[in-house]
């Protein structure tokens, strides 16, 4: 059994897709498309003004008026009366490649599957607009068959990238490290009806750092990247150097 997070209350392309991977085996819970952009790993706190509510749609899925990493989090606190073997996060419409996954609502769902224990990964289709979801899913459902009976070490998260191609195009799935992106764009102001300045984000920057081996260069040639990710972000080999300089201090 596995958890689906995906995001937008309009069942979007990627999320039926994903459920025919095993229909009878997934638990699709769903995001808030106004919460699901660009949060990260946010959650809800009790402090909040507001508990989540989970409806369920005609066609059987559920969904959160929240985050994506609400949804994962709610399924596997209570709300789900067994526990699944898995969470995939996705299929997200576009990439999660470099620096995207430190802002990604999608890749923060599969990584909070990850801090409670479950094997995850994150789904993304990179495509705009992204067309082809079996693709997507029929790659998913192999790296879940053999994850089911090749497990990898705990503590990995994995993030799936594949090119928007017909199936038969995918020429390999590579393992990949993240590469990165340019600076993003500035952001644009202007001003609301009121008068008060509001802005727009601007586009995330070109792939920099895209040479070999890294996930902007699998995916630009026709390859789906698989990047093993980890929760820990502590520099290991940085804290005695970091001691060191705090004693000066």
């Amino acid at each position: 059994m596995s958890i689906n997070a995906v995001k937008g209350v309009e069942i979007g392309e990627g999320f039926p897709t994903i459920t025919r991977i095993d229909r009878q085996r997934v638990i699709n819970i769903q995001a808030d498309a106004d919460k699901a952009l660009l949060q990260g790993d946010d959650v809800w706190w009790i402090d909040e003004p507001d508990p989540l509510r989970v409806e369920q749609a005609p066609n059987g899925f559920y969904y959160v008026d929240g985050t994506p990493t609400d949804c994962v989090h709610l399924a596997l606190s209570g709300f789900l009366e067994m526990t699944p073997d898995m969470v995939v996060s996705g299929i997200n419409a576009g990439p999660n490649l470099g620096d995207d996954v430190l802002y990604s609502g999608t890749v923060a769902a599969a990584m909070e599957g990850r801090y409670l224990g479950l094997p995850a990964i994150a789904v993304s289709l990179v495509g705009s607009p992204a067309r082809h979801y079996d693709s997507a899913a029929d790659i998913t459902r192999r790296v879940i068959e053999h994850l089911q009976s090749n497990p990898l070490p705990d503590d990995t998260l994995l993030n799936l990238n594949v090119p928007d191609l017909p199936i038969e195009e995918v020429v390999a799935t590579r393992a990949t490290r993240l590469g990165f992106r340019h600076q993003a764009e500035s952001v644009l102001r202007q001003s609301d009806p009121y008068g008060r300045p509001v802005y727009w984000l601007g586009p995330p920057g070109d792939a920099q750092d895209a040479g070999p081996g890294t996930d902007f260069h699998a995916v630009e040639h026709a390859q789906a990247s698989v990047t093993p990710m980890q929760i820990d972000l502590t520099r290991h080999q940085g804290i005695e150097t970091l001691q060191e300089w705090l004693g000066r201090m």
